[in-house]
């Protein structure tokens, strides 16, 4: 099971997965709002709520085993909480730039968390909405991949289109506002923070951090290798913050590692 982050979509896992077909029976979700998902009714964008609709795909797609679950950014924190509400459904749990709080955000993330602040984030989302989709890829490239030089045209294809398709959805701007509040509320201090959570997972898990990310801090990774109770963690020097896009088959090899060394069949 493959969870997107914010603002992605399941196309964000396509290399990773073609890579592991001949081994892993495999879903890519769109989260709601996202990708061809529609908006859930009622209007609910939190990390609780994206977590719980996980565990019911889980259920329903696989009744009878547990899977290996893997997230980026925001969805490895969805990803997490799973893991750790519901340890029974997850057998192995890689994460790609977890978003986790951190006390000193990058300056790089800054606008990201704008989203987030009350009029100024549906203004922005609404402006960022109206860019021209060849500009938008651009940005989001610039902002998310370590060599935006280096992403295949295929796959450049592709994104600009679904860019396009998103320019044309009218809820777009307010899912996107609407999650990022969500995440961002949930780096509040809390009884049950997310580092807590993280904590609480037993899944062996492969953490995947990028050098060169300009969401998450690549410094985090000490921190999240520690917290973790069974982890290991690949950092790759020159990846941005979608490691399984710029780098599909060093994710893929460790990936194929973690369940050697942690003895879990895969099926």
């Amino acid at each position: 099971m493959f969870v997107h982050g914010l603002g992605g979509s399941s196309l964000d896992w396509t290399r990773l997965m073609d890579l592991l077909r001949d081994l892993l029976d495999a879903v890519a979700p769109d989260l709601p709002g996202f990708g061809y998902s529609p908006p859930p009714q009622p209007a609910r964008y939190t990390l609780s709520g994206y977590s719980k609709l996980i565990e019911q795909l889980i259920e329903q797609t696989y009744p009878d085993t547990s899977v290996h679950l893997l997230g980026n950014s925001m969805g490895g924190t969805i990803s997490t909480l799973v893991a750790a509400h519901r340890p029974e459904l997850v057998r192995t749990l890689t994460l790609i730039s977890p978003a986790l709080p951190e006390l000193r955000p990058l300056r790089s993330a800054v606008p990201v968390g704008l989203l987030a602040v009350p009029g100024v984030g549906l203004r922005t989302a609404r402006k960022l909405h109206s860019v021209p989709a060849e500009q938008r890829l651009r940005m989001l490239l610039n902002l998310c991949f370590g060599d935006p030089a280096a992403v295949p045209a295929d796959w450049r294809e592709a994104a600009i289109a679904e860019v396009r398709r998103r320019s044309e959805l009218p809820y777009a701007p307010a899912v996107l506002v609407a999650s990022t509040r969500g995440l961002i509320g949930h780096y509040l201090p809390r009884r049950n923070g997310l580092w807590k959570q993280a904590a609480r997972v037993s899944a062996p898990t492969l953490l995947v951090y990028g050098g060169r990310d300009k969401l998450v801090n690549p410094r985090m990774a000490s921190r999240a290798v520690r917290t973790y109770p069974n982890a290991r963690l690949v950092v790759l020097p020159n990846s941005g913050h979608v490691a399984q896009l710029e780098y599909p088959e060093a994710v893929a090899r460790a990936f194929r590692q973690l369940h050697v060394t942690s003895r879990t069949p895969i099926r």
